[in-house]
């Protein structure tokens, strides 16, 4: 404990504290990693239940549950909530638990800035989802109901849940900010010695250009949302076409941000993966070059591409086709690194333990969410599909295997270094089938019923396409049950099981599995040196 004490002094933290007063002043990474992964499963939580409200009301056609306003509630809150509530805290917490361990380092260089970036979220959720408690309970309109990307007019016509929803995403990107420039600054002057930027392990190459696109997005985000709120109480017109401003101003700020988001969410996932992929197929990571150009290049790419979500918004001829391309191209980095994991399983003495199937079943579903987005980048062919649920099914496969399976997969590779127990490998190939199952009854009928044209966001619907709908509601309690799974895995080998060696898996290689299991709460005192 004099230790521990001693070194939080040396590097600027906070003392250590027992109790609940450790968790409120801690400035341990390792700490600070596990509050952010328990915050993003709640929100997963609450807003997987918020879907699956809406998904009880689309089982049959006809208004059932909920009224219309309220159903809108409903799917704006569960956008907002799965990206800025779930996936991101996510990925952040990932990063701080993992990062200090990989690259050799004691803590996160900004240990208070540490502290302070996830303590803003808590508060920015509340205040996210507090208006639709309140309007259940007949106190205001209810939670913003413009869909979660908060188009203009909507957002400037909308009742006061936009305010407390333009205040929170403020928090949330703020939280997300200092969250980045720690991780700059950690990679950039906290490596192990000898550990140049091109000996890095790819888990830390994709956090450094996820928290680079963050600083660069986030502030764009945030100056639309304050636009918004100029527009909505101080007579501004922004985006009011009556008073000479431009809706479609909104749409270009907000896919500046929303487009490179999914590069935000996916390329700490495309860093983690290929440490499971390597570790279960016993082989050294193929083509660790080529992955690191081609999540410079989607990096770059992705703030480049943002009006593929514009085709139907009347832009010029030219500006749909530099951006049809420009869309097309960054499919290219993407094929690399796909080539690069099927490379490294390629001939490797495989075995298929939880974290493998998890990253399999990426690799799979994420490809498949990237061959139904090459149609929606054709500007011809966009219209037909752009508002159908066949855009949701393509961004659903899009984004549950980057943030929920690449995200399970790497937890459940770094458990046992995270608890000193292994996982109950029966629980965990359980809750992989279920997910699977789960995952495709749900989305693929929403590709079918999108193709014969039912259009995303309507709370009832011809009865031609009941029994398909049907169908993803039942895909989506599955899906719900094996999060359950999950967790109670997760708590159960936090509690005990077997013992996890220091190098829980066989083909484990990096920093972290020279640490024991579970990991000092200082991860290296001495910084290890690498030749």
């Amino acid at each position: 404990m004099a230790n521990e004490m001693a070194h939080d002094a040396s590097h600027g933290a906070a003392p250590y504290h027992g109790g609940m007063l450790r968790w409120i002043q801690t400035t341990n990474h390792k700490d600070i990693g596990l509050m952010y992964l328990i915050f993003a499963i709640t929100m997963l939580m609450i807003g997987g239940a918020m879907i699956l409200v809406v998904r009880l009301e689309l089982f049959q056609p006809g208004l059932q549950f909920v009224q219309p306003e309220l159903f809108n509630q409903l799917i704006t809150l569960h956008g907002l909530i799965m990206v800025f509530g779930f996936a991101m805290p996510a990925a952040t917490g990932l990063g701080n638990y993992m990062l200090p361990m990989i690259l050799g380092a004691p803590d996160m260089a900004l240990p208070r800035l540490n502290n302070w970036g996830f303590w803003i979220l808590p508060p920015a959720a509340l205040m996210l989802v507090l208006p639709f408690f309140l309007g259940l309970t007949g106190i205001g309109p209810g939670a913003v109901d413009t869909g979660w990307t908060m188009y203009a007019p909507l957002s400037v016509q909308s009742g006061w849940g936009m305010d407390f929803a333009i205040f929170s995403v403020h928090m949330l990107g703020v939280s997300s900010i200092l969250g980045s420039i720690n991780v700059i600054v950690t990679i950039l002057n906290m490596r192990a010695p000898g550990m140049t930027l091109m000996k890095m392990p790819l888990f830390a190459h994709g956090f450094l250009m996820t928290a680079i696109l963050l600083i660069t997005i986030m502030p764009v985000l945030a100056g639309g949302v304050t636009m918004v709120l100029m527009d909505r109480h101080f007579g501004t017109h922004f985006f009011n076409a009556a008073g000479g401003g431009d809706p479609v101003l909104w749409q270009h700020i907000f896919w500046f941000m929303g487009h490179p988001e999914v590069y935000v969410l996916l390329l700490p996932i495309t860093g983690a993966v290929p440490h499971v992929l390597s570790a279960f197929s016993r082989k050294p990571t193929y083509g660790y070059r080529a992955q690191v150009y081609g999540m410079w290049g989607i990096a770059i790419l992705s703030v480049v591409v943002w009006a593929h979500h514009m085709f139907t918004s009347g832009m010029s001829t030219g500006s749909q086709l530099y951006f049809m391309y420009s869309t097309m191209l960054i499919s290219l980095p993407l094929a690399v690194l796909f080539f690069c994991w099927i490379a490294t399983l390629w001939r490797g003495s495989l075995t298929f333990e939880t974290p493998m199937l998890f990253a399999i079943g990426f690799i799979v579903l994420f490809g498949w969410g990237g061959l139904t987005g090459l149609v929606l980048a054709d500007a011809a062919a966009d219209p037909q599909y752009h508002n159908a649920y066949f855009l949701v099914a393509h961004f659903h496969y899009a984004l549950y295997p980057t943030t929920v399976m690449g995200a399970m997969a790497a937890i459940y590779y770094w458990l046992p270094k995270w608890t000193g127990h292994m996982i109950d490998e029966r629980l965990g190939k359980l809750h992989f089938w279920i997910v699977i199952v789960g995952f495709n009854l749900t989305f693929i009928p929403q590709f079918l019923v999108g193709l014969a044209g039912m259009p995303r966001r309507i709370p009832d619907y011809p009865l031609m396409f009941t029994e398909w709908n049907q169908l993803s509601t039942i895909g989506a309690f599955i899906l719900g049950i094996s999060h359950l799974i999950f967790i109670y895995n997760v708590v159960m080998c936090f509690r005990g099981g077997k013992k996890a060696e220091a190098k829980a898996w066989e083909g484990a290689e990096g920093l972290e599995w020279t640490l024991p299991s579970p990991a000092p709460y200082h991860s290296f005192e001495t910084q290890p040196i690498i030749k």
